[in-house]
C-alpha cells in the first residue's frame, strides 16, 4: 500500500487502549484472544465513502467517518440489549488517502470506543477504490434470556422510542447548505451515539422486542412488525422531534413528523413493551395490534406513502 500497511498498524496500536481484562491478546498478534462470557452477540456494519459519508465535503473529516462506522455497528448491539465488548475493523484505503487521514479515522473510532467501554482489538488494512470501513462488534450477556430480538412484540404492547428523531436527517441538510440550523443537528449526523445503556435498561425492564432506528422508524418499525408477525400502528403526531428539526423541516418544505419518520440514522431504539411498564426516557408513539402483520402510520397522507431508507445492492 502507498501509505505502508505496517506503519499504519503500528500507528493504530499507539492510539488504541485495551479496556477489558478479558482481552488476552489483541493488536500485534495474528488474532485476538478474548476470554468469553456465556453468550456472544456479533454484528457487522460497513460504510463506504460516497455512499454513507462524503469525505469530499469540507466539513466532514476522517475522524467523523470512523466515529459513524463504529456507532452504527454498536447500535445493533444496543438493539439486542447486550453489553458492548470488542470491535474489529477492516479498513480499505484508496490511493491518495494518506497515513494521517487513516490515523484520524481510527482516532474517531477510538474516541467513541473510550466513551462506550469498547476495546478495538484489531482488524485489517488493505487497498480499496474508496475508503471502506467494515466494523465487526461483539457484545456479551450472561444468559440468552438477557437479550431481546425483533420477534417478541405482542398485540396489546405499546411502542416507544428512546429519544428524539429527525436530527440526523436535518443535520445533513444543514451540513449541505440546504437549510440553516444549530450545530447540534450537524453533530447528530456526524457523531451519532448508540443507545447502549438504554438497550440494556429496556432489556432488564422486560422489553418484548427492540430494533435500532437506522433507516427511519417508518421502515424499522415495519421490520419489527413483520419479524414479530404483528401489526404496529405509529402515531406521527406523537413522534418526538429533536430541537430545531421542525424549523429546518419547514424550511425544506417537508412536514416535520414525516421527516422524523423517514429520515433515518438517528440510532435511537424502538421498543415494544407491555402496558404498565414505564422505563425512564421512553416516548410512547404507537401500539401493537392483531391486525395483519405490517405497519400503519396514523396521520400520514394516504396519497403519499412514507418509507425510510431502503438499502440498494
Amino acid at each position: 500500500m502507498a501509505t505502508g500497511e505496517r506503519a499504519l498498524i503500528a500507528a493504530f496500536k499507539e492510539l488504541l487502549t485495551n479496556r477489558s481484562e478479558r482481552v488476552v491478546r489483541w493488536v500485534g498478534d495474528d488474532a485476538a484472544v478474548v476470554r468469553a462470557r456465556p453468550v456472544q452477540v456479533v454484528s457487522v456494519d460497513t460504510m463506504v465513502d460516497g455512499v454513507h459519508f462524503r469525505l469530499e465535503h469540507p466539513h466532514v473529516h476522517p475522524a467523523d467517518a470512523g466515529w459513524r462506522a463504529l456507532a452504527a455497528a454498536l447500535s445493533d448491539i444496543a438493539a439486542m440489549g447486550a453489553e458492548p465488548g470488542e470491535a474489529y475493523v477492516a479498513m480499505g484505503v484508496p490511493d491518495g488517502f494518506g497515513a494521517e487521514a487513516a490515523t484520524q479515522c481510527v482516532r474517531g473510532m477510538e474516541a467513541l470506543a473510550a466513551q462506550t467501554g469498547v476495546t478495538i482489538c484489531g482488524g485489517d488494512v488493505t487497498r480499496a477504490p474508496a475508503l471502506t470501513l467494515a466494523v465487526t462488534v461483539v457484545g456479551w450477556a450472561d444468559d440468552e434470556s438477557d437479550l431481546v430480538g425483533r420477534d417478541g412484540a405482542r398485540p396489546g404492547d405499546r411502542v416507544g422510542v428512546t429519544g428524539p428523531l429527525g436530527g440526523a436527517a436535518v443535520g445533513l441538510a444543514v451540513l449541505d447548505g440546504r437549510a440553516d440550523g444549530p450545530d447540534e443537528l450537524v453533530a447528530a449526523y456526524l457523531r451519532p451515539r448508540p443507545r447502549l445503556q438504554e438497550g440494556r435498561d429496556l432489556a432488564r425492564a422486560g422489553a418484548h422486542a427492540l430494533i435500532d432506528i437506522s433507516d427511519g422508524i417508518a421502515t424499522d418499525a415495519e421490520h419489527l412488525a413483520l419479524r414479530s408477525g404483528v401489526h404496529i400502528e405509529i402515531e406521527l403526531a406523537a413522534l418526538p422531534l429533536a430541537p430545531g428539526v421542525a424549523d429546518v423541516a419547514r424550511a425544506l418544505g417537508v412536514v416535520p413528523a414525516e421527516l422524523a419518520a423517514t429520515g433515518g440514522e438517528d440510532f435511537e431504539l424502538c421498543v415494544a413493551m407491555a402496558p404498565g411498564d414505564e422505563p425512564e426516557g421512553v416516548t410512547w408513539v404507537g401500539r401493537v395490534t392483531d391486525d395483519p402483520a405490517g405497519l400503519s402510520l396514523a396521520g400520514a397522507d394516504p396519497g403519499r406513502p412514507l418509507a425510510g431508507y431502503e438499502h440498494a445492492v
